[in-house]
């Protein structure tokens, strides 16, 4: 996974810088790093064949799957698999939550990143 910044420098013009997130272990099989200092968005990584059981969202987030897969269930029994390109919206921060199960060979990759207040 490339991470790449663009920013202008003191001179004036616009440079590259290669950024590579320090993947910080969880203790529940998966790692997170912080993409920018202060920002709230985070990269994390989930190994292979992880579960989840029911728990909530950490708080409102739009997660961006980057590779892998992963199935989340709701409370009804509905199972929904997410793969690269796809978007969840994470608000389910009360009541019973959903579950989470990796699924195929190699492990998930997603950016959860910080929404605000709903309007």
């Amino acid at each position: 996974m490339a991470i790449i910044r663009i920013y202008t420098g003191p001179d004036g013009t616009s440079h590259f810088q290669d950024i590579e997130p320090r993947l910080e272990p969880r203790g529940d099989q998966s790692e997170a790093a912080e993409l920018i200092p202060g920002s709230g968005i985070v990269v994390r990584r989930f190994e292979p064949k992880r579960t989840n059981p029911w728990h909530h969202a950490p708080g409102r987030y739009a997660v961006f799957t980057l590779s892998g897969a992963v199935d989340i269930e709701i409370g009804d029994g509905t199972v929904r698999r997410l793969g690269p390109g796809d978007i969840l919206i994470a608000e389910d921060l009360t009541g019973q939550g959903h579950g989470t199960r990796e699924v195929g060979p190699e492990p998930r990759v997603s950016v959860f990143v910080p929404l605000g207040a709903p309007r």
